[in-house]
């Protein structure tokens, strides 16, 4: 006689992901179940936005091509390319990227040297430069920054009117138009 009871395996308790209605499934070798969670697959957020992935390009990386897509992009090396996203664009402090852009909302850290045809919103951090032209939605330049070029910001074609516009090609600057 065994001092110790041999045990059988038994089934494993439902996990909460079994339990809210998803299917379990069981691996005939081991007997145990496999996670299906739901948790694992993205959500939108409570904004009605579906979560975005931001894609990376690190410090120590150079890319030569074209980026599209519908994530938001963070360029903290070189690119040289076209970029177009549907979510934002930010080129951090030290960076470069070379080529046009179109994104929702672009922040430049760094330095751009092209254009920006189209975004709702442009933000020129103190340390950025940007050599090429601007049209957004809306601009954001703060003290330090620099650019050559020209910025239209505001202009709402379907109707007609201006809310502004500035050049700062040569310190040339142009007021709003109505």
């Amino acid at each position: 006689m065994a001092i110790w009871k041999e045990s059988t395996p038994s089934r494993p308790v439902p996990t909460p992901a079994t339990a809210a209605g998803n299917p379990a499934r069981y691996d005939a070798t081991s007997g145990l179940e496999i996670a299906t969670s739901a948790a694992t697959v993205p959500t939108p957020r409570a904004d009605g936005d579906a979560s975005r992935k931001e894609s990376v390009i690190a410090a120590d990386i150079t890319i030569e091509g074209k980026i599209e897509g519908g994530g938001s992009i963070r360029i903290a090396g070189k690119f040289k390319g076209d970029v177009t996203v549907q979510g934002d664009l930010t080129i951090e402090v030290g960076a470069k990227l070379t080529g046009s852009v179109r994104a929702d909302k672009v922040m430049i850290g760094g330095e751009l040297e092209g254009n920006v045809v189209q975004a709702s919103r442009v933000e020129l951090l103190k340390t950025g430069v940007v050599t090429g032209e601007l049209k957004a939605g809306s601009l954001t330049v703060e003290a330090g920054a620099r650019m050559r070029g020209q910025a239209e910001f505001g202009w709402d074609d379907d109707k007609g009117s201006v809310a502004g516009r500035y050049t700062n090609g040569h310190g040339v600057e142009r007021g709003a138009a109505s």
